[in-house]
């Protein structure tokens, strides 16, 4: 989706209510509308623009994303636009009504429409999605029954034409300079009824199915990444395409490791001995153990890097980096001996100090003279 203002579409505020927004489509759609501008590509565009804008406000939590994120928010919810008019009339085949009185049968039946997007959120650990994972999952999706084939009348049958429309799917009544074409409430704009109804799916000509279905995931995905499996979602109308599953994945947190980007963060403890004399250590990393050279002089909270230890990174080439954070600690229920050596450190060291600033007692003394 290209990057577009739907406040300045319908000509509505930020702070707009919901039924302001629905006048300021009736408006629009009014105007541009295909049946009132047949061939007129831009009011076609004008339109579909309209039903998108109207389609992300009028709901209260893509609204709240759109506000926040834009347009690049969005696409985590799935919503990718409409494709074309049958979609638009199908999502707002009772407000076209209300609206006109027309557009919504005469668009929509006969055609074949794209099945929904189905979504499933999954969690993984930190591992699984450091190193990728193939996993088996299973989905709740409507499918046609498969006793009736999907017509919905019993084995034998077959649906009859609606004796209200005539199997038009349309009832028809002129209205001013209009005909109005509203949907034929018996048959809710299929043009058929059924008489003799399939028992395992009662005339609906689908059931509900759990697949299960097999995916791979990518190693160096993070919470939030999503991936797409075409032609896993519900099942198209009228020979229409599937609609695609998104799987919405949330990677569970490490009790050692933290991830920042395609690095690894950990914190290492190690002793005041160590870091005065430096030391070899054996830290833990996603590949097993390795040993970390720490040289003398090190102080607390000191980070060391170790190159190609982090994630796969999932756009280019190579991996993330380990960083070592290094703590020192302060030892605790020190034996009496301990105690005496740590005492002699002291003074040797405060000794040396005052040694070494000798020079300054004696430039104070000159300048007092």
């Amino acid at each position: 989706m290209e990057d577009k203002d739907y406040y300045k579409t319908l000509g509505v505020s930020h702070d707009s209510t919901e039924e302001e927004i629905k006048r300021a489509y009736r408006k629009i759609a009014m105007q541009y509308h295909p049946d009132r501008n047949p061939g007129n590509k831009e009011a076609e565009e004008k339109f579909k623009i309209a039903s998108e804008a109207y389609e992300v406000l009028r709901d209260p939590e893509k609204r709240q994303i759109y506000d926040h994120y834009g347009i690049e928010g969005l696409k985590g919810t799935g919503f990718t636009g409409f494709r074309g008019f049958e979609d638009i009339f199908s999502a707002f085949g009772d407000i076209f009504e209300d609206f006109f009185g027309f557009g919504a049968a005469n668009k929509g039946r006969g055609r074949s429409r794209s099945g929904a997007d189905l979504r499933y959120d999954m969690k993984i650990s930190f591992y699984e999605a450091a190193f990728g994972k193939e996993t088996e999952i299973e989905i709740p999706k409507i499918v046609s029954c498969d006793v009736c084939t999907g017509t919905g009348a019993k084995p034998g049958t077959y649906p009859s034409n609606c004796p209200n429309c005539k199997g038009t799917g349309q009832v028809t009544r002129s209205q001013g300079f209009f005909t109005i074409s509203t949907t034929c409430n018996q048959c809710r704009g299929e043009g058929k009824f059924i008489p003799h109804p399939c028992k395992e799916c009662r005339g609906l000509g689908k059931v509900k199915r759990n697949k299960r279905i097999q995916i791979k995931i990518p190693p160096g995905v993070d919470t939030g990444s999503k991936l797409r499996i075409r032609g896993e979602g519900e099942e198209g109308e009228r020979g229409g395409p599937s609609g695609d599953l998104f799987v919405f994945l949330y990677v569970e947190p490490h009790d050692f490791f933290s991830r920042e980007g395609d690095d690894i963060i950990c914190q290492i403890p190690i002793s005041f001995i160590q870091a005065a004399l430096g030391s070899e250590i054996e830290i833990p990393t996603l590949n097993g153990k390795k040993n970390l050279s720490i040289p003398k002089g090190t102080e607390s909270n000191e980070i060391f890097r170790i190159k190609g230890e982090g994630f796969q990174k999932l756009r280019g080439y190579g991996r993330g980096d380990l960083l070592v954070q290094v703590i020192l600690k302060t030892p605790k229920n020190l034996s009496k001996r301990q105690e005496e050596i740590l005492r002699e450190f002291e003074e040797i060291s405060t000794k040396k100090e005052n040694e070494g600033e000798g020079w300054k007692n004696i430039f104070k003394s000159k300048n007092k003279n």
